[in-house]
């Protein structure tokens, strides 16, 4: 999968498969994206759920999701960035779109479950979350030119 904005890296990650069930990978220490590790969580998403917006000022993201699927929105506003306000919308979640994504700091991004069943998101963070590098804002702010419904 191919990237419109700067710092926002999708990288095809292993499933290996059996009968009996898949080891899935998420993020290795000699990963290309790999910087450091900070903290890793679950994010469960509900059907229909729609978690947006967040930017980080200094975290990177490296999500993945193992089970359900969602409809992830990033936006570049960094006027320094050559990707300056561009937008991209992508489905992720296996078996076809097992993917890790990077995301660098100053990308805002949202997610909403599409799947029957919630979705469980990992993020391998860089650093442990520091609220005060953070901003959210409203899924529907004028400042992102996405709508969710």
């Amino acid at each position: 999968m191919r990237s419109k904005i700067d710092g926002l890296v999708f990288t095809e990650i292993p499933q290996i498969l059996d009968p009996r069930g898949a080891v899935l990978h998420v993020l290795r220490e000699d990963s290309s994206d790999y910087s450091r590790f900070g903290e890793c969580y679950v994010s469960e998403i509900f059907p229909g759920a729609i978690k947006a917006w967040k930017k980080h000022d200094k975290q990177i993201q490296n999500l993945a999701l193992p089970t359900g699927r969602i409809k992830l929105v990033t936006y570049d506003d960094r006027p320094e960035s050559a990707s300056y306000k561009e937008l991209q919308i992508v489905e992720i979640g296996r078996p076809d779109a097992y993917y890790r994504i990077h995301i660098s700091p100053g990308i805002w991004y949202g997610f909403t479950c599409i799947s029957a069943n919630p979705a469980y998101l990992i993020n391998c963070a860089n650093q442990i979350h520091d609220p005060s590098e953070s901003v959210s804002i409203p899924m529907d702010d004028p400042r992102i030119p996405y709508r969710w419904y």
